[in-house]
């Protein structure tokens, strides 16, 4: 089993706390990081991939702090960042070789493991063509395949499913399940639907602290009898509840408006009704975002 504990981690960049005071405890399993752009996510994880050294703290793996560890515990990470660069002339299976030289595995060592990746990630068929040529989305199935070259026991994903289309992100997930069994696995996205099908645990974060962490159902349970559904033919009637409320969902029918509201308390509407919260829900009431979407 593996465990990484993440001690009053506090990141300090001149007055700005990027993190503040992070506590927390990860074993095998996915992991949902959940917040707004600039709450403190990416800084999180280039100290856990010590790509930055944290202002105060430590990290622990296994009983012993990864300052020890040094190149004994980088050897147990896979890393993908949110900007992953390619060198645009080497194939799909050149870039890979080359990156599986750099993490110091052999050319054995490689040669089927590479195979084995591209088949994964669904690229074997195009291995020989330039990776310049690659869609946005088969880029980051690439940089996917490179984080899991060295097997690692610690798998650090920024954005991991930016550019991927339904089909690619159903394949993705399915990915991280089969290989969570032995593996913590830190997944930063703003795919709420990424998180809400995989992760075991979600931590949310807002302006650098922990917000809540917890499974999905203590998440939801907390915003039980805060989420309702609002019926109206009435464009001005939409637009009063849509000003009054903090509304998640507009959506128009041939005859009515709905729209999907969070409050703590019941709006006074005859169509009001009480629905089941969604993680999308959640999001929004904790981050509060201004604006809402129609579909």
């Amino acid at each position: 089993m593996n465990k990484l504990e993440i001690r009053n981690l506090t990141k300090t960049y001149g007055r700005k706390k990027a993190n503040d005071n992070i506590t927390v405890t990860l074993q095998n399993g996915v992991y949902g990081l959940l917040g707004p752009n600039g709450s403190g996510k990416t800084t999180i994880m280039k100290q856990i991939t010590t790509l930055i050294e944290p202002t105060k703290g430590e990290i622990i793996y296994n009983g012993d702090n990864i300052k020890t560890l040094d190149d004994k515990y980088r050897a147990l990470i896979g890393y993908l960042p949110q900007e992953f660069g390619v060198y645009k002339n080497f194939s799909a299976k050149q870039f890979l070789q080359y990156v599986a030289a750099l993490k110091g595995l052999s050319k054995k060592e490689s040669r089927n493991k590479i195979d084995e990746l591209l088949n994964l990630v669904g690229l074997y068929d195009v291995r020989n063509k330039v990776v310049g040529k690659f869609s946005g989305g088969m880029k980051r199935r690439v940089g996917i395949a490179q984080a899991l070259l060295n097997d690692p026991k610690i798998l650090v994903l920024d954005e991991p499913t930016a550019g991927l289309d339904p089909q690619e992100r159903a394949r993705f997930r399915n990915l991280l399940s089969q290989i969570s069994k032995d593996k913590i696995i830190l997944l930063s996205t703003h795919i709420i639907s990424d998180i809400e099908s995989i992760a075991k645990e979600t931590i949310m974060i807002k302006n650098g602290a922990i917000l809540m962490k917890g499974n999905h159902r203590d998440i939801l349970s907390a915003m039980e009898g805060k989420v309702y559904s609002i019926k109206t033919n009435n464009e001005e009637e939409a637009v009063e509840i849509q000003n009054s409320y903090k509304t998640v969902n507009i959506q128009r029918g041939v005859d009515d408006i709905e729209l999907r509201v969070i409050s703590d308390n019941m709006p006074p509407y005859k169509t009001t009704q009480v629905v089941e919260p969604k993680f999308e829900d959640v999001y929004m009431f904790y981050f509060d975002l201004e604006n809402s979407r129609e579909v």
